[in-house]
């Protein structure tokens, strides 16, 4: 049997710290818990917040997504970074609508078969929109098991671990309060044990927290971004932000992309655009220019 953490305290903790303002977790809707999802990963809630409504006002259901032009998906997704995400999203819909007739499946392997949907993002489907108990796990969960056992976990032990917490009939609060915690509570750089729902388990807690940090190394736990500031991200994400606006003549590509000195690595990295399917090169008036997919 697995050591768990004991569930009251932590439900009892969420129950008085838990953030009920968040949209999404208004919503048992498994497109509507989706969109969240892919809209949370690497992006400040604030952000979210703001994008969420008006993507589901135009997208309410994954068919109406599908049905849709991915362009004004990745317009949709102005402000949240990672386009790619955008025309993931758009081709899950478009999976969901054929494969599975506009319904999620409340099973992890058929969700998990989905383009773009991995073992986190089908587990919170799962979790968040079915109130299945199932353990979701991301960096923050990943984070606080490895510290309350005390030492570094292997991916598939943080996943036993995390499906062996789950209270029965509580899968969605535990879930939320997990990540909730992990957020605010046992995070990266600052830890308030003191005010931590499951201190008294803890067993880096309780031994001091000494060097190293168990989450460090563990599978799941995110190691950091690589500098966004000159990277090829940043030209990436200034290609899209023009082409949201009217197409790129190949003329203008470099200067567009912040890099008006080195053409050869505007057309390089938006090479990758085209591979993506975030942009497509077609014949304009004064010669060959970039445009969001149709």
């Amino acid at each position: 049997m697995i050591d768990t953490p004991e569930p009251g305290a932590l439900l009892a903790w969420f129950a008085e710290h838990g953030r009920p303002d968040l949209p999404w977790r208004r919503t048992r809707d498994p497109w509507a818990v989706l969109v969240s999802e892919v809209m949370l990963q690497q992006t400040q809630v604030s952000r979210v917040v703001a994008r969420y409504g008006p993507f589901l006002a135009r997208f309410p259901t994954a068919a109406a997504c599908a049905a849709g032009p991915a362009a004004e998906v990745i317009e949709l997704w102005h402000g949240l970074g990672y386009n790619r995400r955008a025309l993931a999203l758009w081709r899950t819909a478009q999976a969901v609508a054929e494969r599975h007739g506009g319904l999620f499946p409340a099973d992890v392997d058929l969700l998990g078969a989905l383009p773009g949907v991995g073992p986190y993002t089908s587990r919170a489907v799962l979790a968040f929109a079915f109130e299945a108990d199932v353990g979701v796990v991301d960096t923050n969960v990943a984070r606080i098991l490895a510290r309350w056992c005390g030492r570094r976990l292997g991916r598939a032990e943080v996943q036993r671990r995390a499906d062996a917490a789950v209270p029965a009939g509580c899968g969605w609060a535990w879930n939320q309060a997990m990540l909730d915690l992990g957020r605010t509570v046992c995070t990266a750089r600052r830890q308030t044990c003191d005010g931590c729902p499951l201190a008294a388990g803890c067993a880096w807690g309780r031994a001091g927290r000494p060097d190293p940090d168990p989450a460090v190394g563990s599978a799941g736990v995110s190691g950091g971004q690589s500098r966004f500031e000159g990277s090829d991200r940043q030209g990436r994400g200034r290609l899209v932000s023009a082409l949201r606006r009217s197409p790129v003549s190949s003329a203008s590509l470099a200067e567009v992309m912040g890099w008006p000195a080195d053409e050869a690595r505007a057309v390089r990295v938006a090479a990758t655009l085209l591979d993506d399917g975030l942009a497509v090169m077609v014949a304009g008036a004064a010669g060959a220019e970039y445009r969001l997919p149709g």
